[in-house]
């Protein structure tokens, strides 16, 4: 007598569960990498129910805070004293300190923006009142920089300031820093004109499809930072959506930079109003005008 084997259904052959949880689990965990790992902790700025809150992680912040100490402030120095200008040559700047302000103001400087070089990095050290080198005229200039925006700023800057180190972060160059686009070259190229973005992997637009340069004509010019027109009729209205491409990549290079969402400055319920926005957007106004005027 012989016994036919029973079949066994496409189901419940071996593998195919396995093959199937491992599908499913690959797919949550691709789901799962754009979010944050828990615990987060949610600060309301508003009405309930109008989205008016920023999400922040505990273990990323203490990152970022551990990441942007200012160094330790260096011992006060005297007042009294002859100036530096009375005592060093070719002093155009600074010049109205005492000589030991002034000499506590070139140690921060040399720590702020080269600890590595030392003084060499911005002066013949055979002669300091020379100013062969370009890194010195930079410098000079940079100073002056900052004395305009702790005079002129305290809209933006407030009391606090800033200083080289805001910038510099102990580096030669600040690692935040961007030069106008050339023009692009489109001839013999594939894919033609990319009119200023679709590019990848540009971190100042938090790696979007946005305009990749928006602060040449909104920093570098003064052109209007508007998503809505001011007509009904297009009457030379140029509000675009492109232009409105050209805002958001603004908006997202501030958002990242700062490390809030848009709710930090705007009202989710009326974005353009300004009686509805919060009072960090008057400070961002204010500081879109520094950066135009430095």
């Amino acid at each position: 007598m012989r016994l036919r084997p029973t079949p066994v259904s496409a189901s419940k052959k071996p593998g195919v569960l396995g093959w199937r949880g491992l599908v499913i689990g690959m797919a949550m965990s691709l789901g799962l990498m754009g979010c944050e790992r828990l615990p987060v902790d949610v600060n309301q700025g508003g009405y309930r129910g109008t989205g008016m809150e920023q999400v922040v992680n505990p273990r990323i912040e203490s990152v970022k805070l551990a990441a942007n100490q200012a160094p330790a402030a260096l011992e006060p120095a005297e007042e009294g004293g002859p100036k530096a200008s009375q005592v060093y040559q070719n002093v155009q700047v600074l010049g109205d300190l005492s000589v030991a302000q002034f000499n506590r103001l070139m140690v921060a400087m040399t720590a702020w923006v080269s600890p590595e070089q030392g003084c060499a990095y911005c002066h013949n050290v055979q002669n300091f009142a020379d100013d062969g080198l370009y890194t010195k005229l930079v410098a000079r200039r940079m100073t002056q920089m900052t004395q305009t925006i702790n005079d002129r700023w305290q809209s933006h800057v407030g009391q606090t300031g800033v200083t080289c180190y805001t910038c510099h972060r102990g580096q030669n160059l600040p690692a935040k820093r961007w030069f106008t686009e050339p023009e692009m070259q489109i001839a013999g190229r594939l894919l033609g004109n990319d009119s200023g973005q679709n590019r990848a992997g540009v971190e100042a637009v938090a790696n979007s499809d946005l305009p990749y340069d928006p602060y040449t004509p909104f920093l570098l010019e003064s052109n209007p930072i508007r998503v809505n027109g001011t007509t009904a009729l297009p009457t030379g209205n140029r509000m675009s959506i492109k232009q409105t491409e050209w805002t958001y990549a603004l908006m997202m290079h501030m958002s990242e930079g700062l490390g809030v969402n848009c709710t930090y400055c705007h009202n989710t319920r009326a974005i353009a109003e300004w009686e509805q926005s919060p009072p960090a957007r008057v400070t961002a106004w204010y500081g879109i005008r520094m950066v135009r005027e430095v």
